[in-house]
């Protein structure tokens, strides 16, 4: 990433409460601390139309609040072809809504694609497991993950991976 250069990252799931907003909000306050929020634009999608206009799941605003993380403002949407040619990362959180993407997305544009935690050193090749129907902890390692992650992610914007 250059002085001047702008890089936009779009998150996706499949209802965007969950943890493609978990990781927008993380990604949102990691680029804030680092002094580039002029220079990268963030937003989140889902691959289904479940939850458009809706809050984060209150679960995941919950677990992200303990750690200083703030979901509220955000509401899910879902994904458009637009995405596809405004955004220069499009990031799965699993390997069935990288499918669904891959279905959607244009051929010149699928190299955008890939799933987010490719970018983590912990959590390499792993998918973000959707913790919906599941307790608390769930929401907690998916924030452990996301935050790996975000790093790494960053880092790669940052030598222009």
């Amino acid at each position: 990433m250059n002085q001047d250069s702008k890089v936009s990252v779009l998150f996706v799931c499949m209802g965007n409460i969950c943890r493609s907003p978990t990781a927008e909000g993380v990604f949102r306050r990691l680029v804030v601390e680092e002094g580039l929020a002029h220079r990268v634009e963030i937003d989140s999608a889902g691959t289904h139309d479940y939850h458009i206009g809706k809050p984060p799941d209150r679960r995941a605003q919950a677990a992200a609040a303990g750690r200083g993380y703030d979901l509220s403002p955000l509401r899910g949407r879902q994904v458009t072809q637009r995405d596809f040619s405004e955004f220069d990362y499009v990031l799965a959180m699993d390997r069935d809504n990288l499918a669904n993407l891959q279905r959607l997305c244009p051929s010149e544009q699928r190299h955008k694609l890939r799933l987010f935690l490719s970018f983590s050193e912990r959590f390499k090749d792993q998918e973000v497991p959707d913790p919906y129907y599941g307790g608390a902890q769930g929401f907690d390692l998916v924030l452990d993950m996301v935050e790996n992650a975000a790093r790494g992610l960053l880092q790669a914007i940052r030598t222009g991976v």
